[in-house]
C-alpha cells in the first residue's frame, strides 16, 4: 500500500492533496494507496473533511524501511519523516522551490510547477480522468486551491489557479465568495489550541544570518483575537524553538480580508530582521506589513539581517 503525505504540521493543501492523490492512484490507476498525515491538521482542514464527508487520515510518526511512498506540498527533507532514506520514495508532486536533498534507489516521476497550490497541479495531471471523481475529490481540490491562494489574495495566485478553481465551482455549484468565508472562519477559531501549538500550527524552517528560524504564520479573519494573546504568544517562543532546535520564531498574523500582516517582536534579533527585510521602522513588540500575506513569495524570500 502506497501511503502518500505532504509536509508536517499539515495545512489544507497537505491534507487534501494527499486524500485527491490517493484515490487517484486506487481508482484511477488501480494502484492501492492510502493518505496519511504528519501531525493534525489545522482547524480549517478539519473543517474541511466534515464538509466533505471525508474521514480523517491516519497521522504517523515515521515512515518504515521499505515503505513506498508519494510526496505532496513539500520536498523538503525537513518537513518530511526521519526516516525517509530508509523508504522508497515513488513520486513527488510539489509547487515549492526545489530544496534537495531527497535520494531515491530509482529515477522516479517529479511534478514541481510554479502555481499556487498542489492541488492544481493534481488537476492538471489527472486531465479527463478528473470527469469520474466523486464530488468530495473536487470538493476537497477546490478548498485547498481557495485556501492556498487566500481566495486570489495571495501574489501566488496565478490565472490558471483561478480558472481551475472556478470551473471546479461551477462544477459542483458553490459560490467561491460564501464557500470562502466558511472555510475562513473556521480556520480563524484557534480558541482550542494552546499557545505553543499555534507557534507551530503552520511554520516552516529557515536558516538566517547562521540562526535557525521557525517561520510561522497564522492566517485569519479575525486578526484581533490573536492579537489579544500576544504577550502569550511571545512567551512561548523560546520553548517552541528550543523544542524545535531553533534559534528564534517569527510569527507573522496574516488578516485575510485586510491583506496585511502583523509581525510579532520579541526581541531585538527580531526587529533587526523586520526592518533590515521589510524597510520599515519597529517601535514596540509588534510591526503592521501592508500587502504582506505570502510567506512563500513576500516574506521568505526577502528576510535578511
Amino acid at each position: 500500500m502506497i501511503q502518500v503525505f505532504g509536509h508536517k504540521a499539515p495545512d489544507t493543501d497537505s491534507t487534501g492533496s494527499p486524500l485527491i492523490w490517493a484515490w487517484y492512484l486506487s481508482d484511477v490507476r488501480k494502484t492501492p494507496a492510502k493518505a496519511v498525515l504528519q501531525g493534525m491538521p489545522n482547524t480549517e482542514a478539519v473543517w474541511m473533511l466534515g464538509k466533505w464527508g471525508v474521514a480523517m487520515p491516519e497521522i504517523i510518526e515515521d515512515v518504515a524501511p521499505g515503505d513506498q511512498c508519494v510526496i505532496v506540498d513539500t520536498n523538503n527533507p525537513a518537513e518530511l519523516p526521519a526516516s525517509l532514506d530508509q523508504a522508497e520514495v515513488i513520486e513527488i508532486i510539489d509547487h515549492h522551490l526545489l530544496a534537495g536533498g531527497i535520494t531515491t534507489r530509482t529515477p522516479i516521476n517529479i511534478t514541481i510547477r510554479p502555481l499556487a497550490c498542489t492541488a492544481t497541479i493534481m488537476h492538471d495531471l489527472m486531465g479527463a480522468d478528473l470527469d469520474r471523481a466523486p464530488a468530495w475529490v473536487k470538493g476537497l481540490m477546490l478548498t485547498c486551491i481557495l485556501s492556498d491562494t487566500l481566495e486570489f489574495r495571495s501574489p501566488t495566485t496565478t490565472p490558471h489557479d483561478r480558472r481551475v478553481a472556478e470551473k471546479l465551482a461551477k462544477d459542483l455549484d458553490i459560490a467561491i465568495p460564501t464557500y470562502a468565508m466558511e472555510m475562513f472562519t473556521a480556520k480563524s477559531d484557534v480558541s482550542a489550541f494552546s499557545d505553543a501549538a499555534l507557534l507551530k500550527m503552520d511554520s516552516k524552517e529557515y536558516t538566517l544570518g547562521g540562526k535557525q528560524m521557525r517561520i510561522s504564520v497564522l492566517e485569519t479573519t479575525a486578526p484581533q483575537v490573536l492579537l489579544d494573546r500576544k504577550d502569550r504568544l511571545v512567551a512561548a517562543m523560546p520553548a517552541v524553538a528550543a523544542e524545535d532546535g531553533a534559534d528564534e520564531v517569527m510569527l507573522f498574523i496574516v488578516d485575510i480580508l485586510n491583506e496585511q500582516s502583523t509581525l510579532l517582536v520579541p526581541n531585538d534579533f527580531v526587529r533587526r530582521v523586520a526592518e533590515a527585510s521589510f524597510g520599515v521602522p519597529v517601535e514596540g513588540d509588534s510591526v503592521v506589513l501592508p500587502g504582506v500575506v505570502s510567506r512563500k513569495k513576500q516574506i521568505i524570500p526577502v528576510l535578511k539581517v
